[in-house]
């Protein structure tokens, strides 16, 4: 029995891997965050699987079903939203499970900022404009951040800023980084990326918590500021530049 910890992607169906589509298929026990993965992801499941949505439970109930369905010798599909390497709490489960001596593996996910970035039609790195994307929250009512970790320490970063669970603080996060990147600085919002209501909003940076308060996004949105977004003359890439040095992959035989 195996516990299958998989990114669901930013919501569409279509945008899971095919391991994790497969995986769904497989797992007679699904958990499931059901703020976030939407019912038709559940249509994967096999039939009579017990779907389990964790959107209420604490961390001992969910880790609680995780261990009875090792019990029981059935694999579980646990469904975190986006990918698991950033703000899925997969860390604390996967300690939980260690200690209970329930295997497990993780099958990645598409991430909700390249969801973004997709539907905004934006590469977050651009030559000589921006080569460093960083990931970051507000801490709000969530769990503190650490100490070298506030926003306003990072935003003095060179690149492109990207903030997940942190919209419904929109306007603490404008008031926190508008000092560092200006009033007037390329940003977005994307809420619900690949999604029947996706939203989108752009535009500069002091405008973001009037449009967001006006399209009456409250979570499952990510906000991106920096040059990036608006970037539009900058040098090739050096990788694919015409004058840079080709050699050919073949091997000449006589």
């Amino acid at each position: 029995m195996t516990v299958h910890f998989i990114g669901a992607g930013p919501g569409a169906v279509d945008l899971l891997t095919l391991r994790a589509r497969d995986l769904i298929a497989s797992s007679p026990v699904c958990l499931y965050a059901g703020t976030y993965v939407p019912p038709e992801m559940l249509e994967l499941c096999p039939p009579g699987a017990r779907l389990v949505d964790t959107a209420d439970l604490s961390l001992s109930q969910i880790v609680d079903e995780m261990i009875a369905a090792h019990g029981e010798g059935l694999d579980v599909a646990r469904l975190a939203s986006g990918d698991l390497s950033v703000f899925s709490a997969v860390a604390e489960q996967m300690r939980r499970l260690d200690e209970a001596g329930v295997p497990y593996d993780l099958c990645p996910g598409v991430p909700a900022y390249g969801a973004a970035s997709a539907v905004l039609k934006r590469e977050l790195t651009v030559p000589t404009i921006a080569q460093t994307v960083t990931l970051t929250r507000i801490a709000a009512v969530a769990t503190p951040m650490p100490d070298a970790e506030g926003l306003s320490k990072l935003t003095a970063a060179a690149g492109t800023l990207v903030l997940h669970l942190s919209v419904h603080r929109i306007e603490e996060v404008v008031e926190a980084i508008e000092h560092v990147h200006g009033p007037d600085a390329p940003a977005a919002v994307v809420a619900w990326a690949s999604r029947e209501n996706e939203i989108v909003l752009r535009g500069p940076l002091s405008t973001m918590p009037d449009a967001v308060r006006e399209a009456g996004i409250t979570m499952a949105a990510v906000i991106i500021v920096g040059p990036a977004l608006a970037a539009e003359h900058f040098p090739d890439s050096h990788l694919y530049s015409d004058s840079r040095p080709r050699h050919s992959s073949r091997t000449d035989q006589a």
